[in-house]
């Protein structure tokens, strides 16, 4: 009988490990340039991961948000930039994949754009936490739809951007919809000069009366309160996010103890390497839990809590574990050659995604209390 060798397929976090290399190596002159890292999208999408988070039965690569979760910590080890970047597009691939799964009735709307992920590479942009729940912009109604009218800011990707998923406020009612970046009416505007993250083209977005119509609408809800949509939204999106953050911690402690093994004898501060460990332990345990939230598939207040006590943890932990690998650095930590001074700078991003420390105390406390958190967010 004839045999032949089976060829081992890569798995999506070997592809990570490998291509984490390939953009290290150009990490730090985007940061210092602050350019978006453009080519490492390219290579994304030519390795077939801008599809990852797809249903295979689409065309995609199936993988669950905890192989997408490992994915994203692995790139985050070379690029932070690259890796939050390529969250954003991830989660919003995810979101729509787990109603495919779900939801039968969403199948049908949500399809077409997962298949365009899988068939053309499309690059999925949003305004994610600069939006959230209240949204902003105007969406003014008229004959057969909408008029939008709208700045939204922090839309990371979008200089490879294809679709821009993002709402507008309506009266009392949010819409939702999707505007092509090619669309006439939209225009990106170079607005991204920031402390960390520089790499990841989170430029505004302008949108001067694109017309959306009614047909073409994703979703009517109301204005300024929780929707079912949203809770799968938060569910999925957070853990992804954070796991970039995760990431970055993991490379300042590795790089942090290798810096210190060249030490020798009291010189080496173990109690001090300890105190980091003791943190990134949190921080794992913390990110862990929020994935394990995710594979309840029960979106709803009760999971949004869950997954933001982890969310908060997390946010603690990683930056406390770069301020550690800081101060375990020494001087050599200051320089910017060491790569440790960008990876303090990227983590701070890790305060700013919702909900912040004061909305999730909220929402929490009021769960607690038996009280609505329909507009806690």
């Amino acid at each position: 009988m004839n045999t032949k060798a089976m060829v081992e397929v890569e798995s999506l976090a070997d592809k990570a490990k490998r291509l984490a290399v390939e953009f290290g190596a150009s990490a730090a002159q985007h940061d210092a340039d602050d350019t978006f890292v453009g080519e490492n999208f390219g290579r994304l999408r030519e390795e077939g991961l801008l599809a990852a988070a797809v249903p295979s039965e689409l065309g995609g690569g199936g993988a669950s948000v905890r192989e997408l979760a490992e994915m994203l910590r692995l790139l985050a080890h070379g690029c932070g930039s690259t890796a939050l970047a390529f969250a954003m597009h991830t989660h919003l691939t995810a979101v729509p994949a787990w109603r495919w799964a779900h939801q039968p009735a969403a199948k049908a709307a949500v399809e077409p754009v997962l298949k365009r992920v899988a068939s053309a590479g499309a690059v999925l942009v949003t305004s994610g936490g600069s939006d959230w729940i209240g949204s902003s912009g105007t969406a003014e109604r008229v004959e057969g739809g909408y008029r939008i009218h709208a700045r939204k800011a922090f839309a990371s990707s979008s200089p490879v951007g294809t679709l821009f998923m993002s709402s507008a406020i309506c009266g009392d009612k949010i819409i939702h919809f999707v505007v092509p970046f090619d669309a006439p009416e939209m225009k990106r505007l170079d607005t991204w000069r920031t402390l960390g993250m520089r790499g990841t083209g989170s430029d505004d977005l302008q949108i001067d009366g694109f017309f959306v119509p009614d047909d073409k609408v994703l979703l009517i809800r109301a204005a300024g309160e929780w929707h079912p949509v949203w809770h799968i939204i938060a569910t999925t999106a957070m853990p992804l996010i954070y796991a970039v953050y995760l990431g970055i911690a993991e490379a300042s402690r590795d790089m942090a103890v290798a810096i210190m093994a060249k030490r020798e004898g009291a010189a080496r501060n173990r109690q001090l390497i300890g105190e980091m460990e003791n943190a990134l332990w949190s921080a794992r345990t913390g990110h862990d839990a929020m994935i394990a939230v995710v594979e309840l598939n029960a979106p709803s207040a009760a999971t949004i809590n869950q997954g933001m006590f982890g969310r908060q943890a997390v946010e603690v932990a990683v930056i406390r574990t770069v301020e550690l690998a800081m101060e375990v650095a020494g001087g050599a930590g200051f320089y910017r050659a060491a790569g440790l001074e960008r990876r303090f700078r990227d983590v701070q991003g890790a305060r700013y995604h919702p909900m912040r420390r004061d909305k999730q105390r909220e929402f929490a406390g009021s769960l607690a209390l038996g009280e609505s958190v329909a507009q806690v967010y």
